[in-house]
């Protein structure tokens, strides 16, 4: 859910109208979904409703290619900034943490 924040201002006789979008905490939690694509930092999560940008950097730093394939099965817990979604935790469907660092 967003929720969007106006402000009103004045500026030499012009009213000017200020829009912020606010994420809402809702949409922090965590996510399962079958990996489609892989690079140093991150991959795409596909959940089945959705298609996700992981940023693993926090968990795998620069090796996530090493842990992480095409096809896997994974749950991601974290947080929605910029666009993406920022890791916090990655694991097998069996519960194995991956990138541990």
């Amino acid at each position: 859910m967003k929720l969007l924040t106006a402000m009103l201002m004045t500026v030499g006789g012009l009213t000017v109208v200020s829009m912020v979008s606010t994420v809402h905490a809702q949409q922090n939690g965590s996510f399962t979904g079958t990996v489609e694509r892989v690079w140093e930092d991150g991959f795409r999560l596909n959940t089945g409703d959705r298609t996700l940008r992981i940023d693993s950097w926090y968990v795998c730093r620069d090796s996530t290619a090493s842990a992480i394939a095409v096809g896997d099965r994974l749950t991601v817990t974290g947080e929605f900034e910029w666009g993406e979604f920022d890791a916090f935790s990655i694991t097998t469907t069996n519960g194995e943490s991956l990138c541990r660092r």
